[in-house]
């Protein structure tokens, strides 16, 4: 049995036994030597366990240590997503820190360490192996926030997602040991027999109010979104970059495992919660970027209003949800990746530049990677024919479809009031005034090429979006079910 129950969580043990090898190599070798190694070597394991996951046990769910772990299409759809986003946010962030003398050996152990906790969530079917996936992914990603030991933002950065992170964890606690008293069970199958529609106990109510507290936390919903803004404005930006991606997948994939896994039974008591989440996320990062000038804050206030309309496929509480959700989790992580790799290039005398005045008639000085920039930005104000439209029609089909309305009415409000900062940077490069305060015409044949490949992804896309929507849809029905 053990040994059956260790191949269902090979994968995870691979990248464990990854992370702590290099950590040792790293220690007692030339440590200023092998961080850009350890970069692309963790970059390459992750690419092969992404390509392994992805190609082994279609449609086979398998049920590890007497339920604690699950390996389901839906858990193999998120881990998929988590390892090839994060693969490529590392491989992009090596030039920068490298030439900011950020790259410590350390970084790339850390962030495979977040990735496990984070395949760990994915796979959860036990509130106590939820907590242990959520907290290995929290600790790594605590220290890289304040990996620029000699920058205030960047310590300021750590400081806040650590206390507030404590603080959401102590109330993901307390609803976790409400759950257990009220149903005698931490396992998902367990609390699903006994949280029933309608007959759900007030003390069961309330641990699912306090469980729901600390994954929104984890998804910068409203009103747990206030360390969101400061981190990414104040971590280095590589590292903004992978908190963007990732971690966002991660925590939304989670929450939709515990709400159908552990409450299937009671969508009626949790979906108001999770709509009221939604609403206020779309609005707050829409309205509160409005006045960014620091363009890593709007890509936070972003972050928040994207939680919003991926909540909309939660709140559905259908497998048409879940299947939304999951597509707008995909291309919102793939349009991420493209966006950073541009504000990664954002450079003026080698030092970075985060203001967005910096890209008054950008188009002129580059005028390729300035179209590609505006694909993206179009694909998150959600523009059709871009691929980002499709991605919030599909949430607004599972909500019309499961009777929110009124919820996917506000959130083309919301769409519509957030169009206008992404517009803002798209009139800046093709028709702001020119200034002294032109960043430098270098390019990073890296960057480019993600710029340039997740622009073309926004378009082509539109095809069959790769085959990605059929694979959400087998994922979807392995958790609702």
């Amino acid at each position: 049995m053990i040994s059956a129950d260790l191949n269902v969580i090979l994968p995870e043990i691979v990248l464990s036994l990854f992370a702590i090898f290099a950590l040792l190599g790293a220690v007692y070798t030339s440590k200023d030597k092998t961080g850009s190694l350890l970069v692309w070597a963790t970059s390459v394991v992750m690419i092969l366990l992404a390509v392994w996951i992805g190609m082994t046990g279609t449609g086979e769910t398998r049920i590890a240590f007497n339920g604690l772990f699950i390996e389901d299409g839906f858990a193999r759809f998120a881990k998929v997503t988590i390892l090839l986003s994060a693969a490529a946010v590392l491989s992009m962030s090596n030039d920068y820190m490298r030439a900011r003398g950020l790259l410590r050996f350390e970084y790339p152990v850390l962030i495979a360490l977040s990735v496990v906790g984070m395949m760990m969530m994915v796979s959860a079917g036990d509130l106590m192996a939820l907590y242990m996936g959520l907290e290995l992914q929290s600790l790594a990603l605590y220290v890289v926030a304040s990996l620029r030991r000699d920058s205030i933002k960047s310590t300021e950065a750590g400081l806040k997602y650590f206390v507030l992170g404590a603080l959401s964890s102590g109330m993901l606690l307390y609803g976790t040991s409400l759950i257990y008293g009220y149903a005698g069970t931490t396992q998902f199958a367990g609390v699903m027999n006994v949280a029933q529609s309608g007959s759900t106990s007030l003390g069961l109510l309330f641990g699912i109010v306090f469980l729901m507290a600390g994954l929104a936390f984890k998804v910068s919903a409203v009103p747990f979104h206030m360390w969101t803004p400061d981190v990414y404005e104040g971590a280095p930006t590589p590292v903004t970059a992978f908190f963007a991606t990732a971690p966002k997948v991660a925590a939304m994939a989670l929450f939709a495992r515990v709400l159908h896994d552990a409450f299937g039974n009671a969508v009626a008591d949790w979906s108001q919660i999770v709509a009221v989440l939604s609403v206020l996320s779309m609005f707050l990062g829409a309205i509160a970027a409005i006045g960014q000038t620091n363009i890593k804050r709007l890509m936070a206030y972003s972050s928040i209003a994207h939680m919003g309309y991926a909540l909309i496929g939660l709140a559905a509480g259908t497998q048409l949800g879940v299947k939304a959700m999951l597509v707008y989790m995909a291309i919102y992580v793939t349009m991420n990746i493209g966006t950073f790799a541009f504000i990664l290039s954002m450079e003026k005398d080698g030092q970075p530049v985060a203001d967005i005045s910096a890209l008054n008639m950008y188009s002129k000085r580059a005028p390729g990677k300035a179209l590609a920039m505006l694909v993206l930005l179009f694909s998150l104000a959600g523009v059709p024919p871009m691929l980002g439209f499709f991605a919030k029609f599909g949430v607004w089909q599972a909500g019309v479809d499961a009777g929110l309305i009124w919820l996917v009415a506000a959130s083309a409000v919301a769409s519509a009031i957030g169009a206008y900062y992404y517009l803002r940077i798209v009139f800046l490069m093709y028709f702001g005034a020119e200034g002294d305060d032109r960043l430098d015409g270098g390019q990073n044949g890296l960057l480019t090429g993600f710029l340039i490949a997740s622009a073309v992804i926004m378009v082509v896309g539109i095809a069959n979006m790769f085959g990605v929507e059929e694979a959400a849809i087998r994922a979807a029905a392995t958790l609702v079910n």
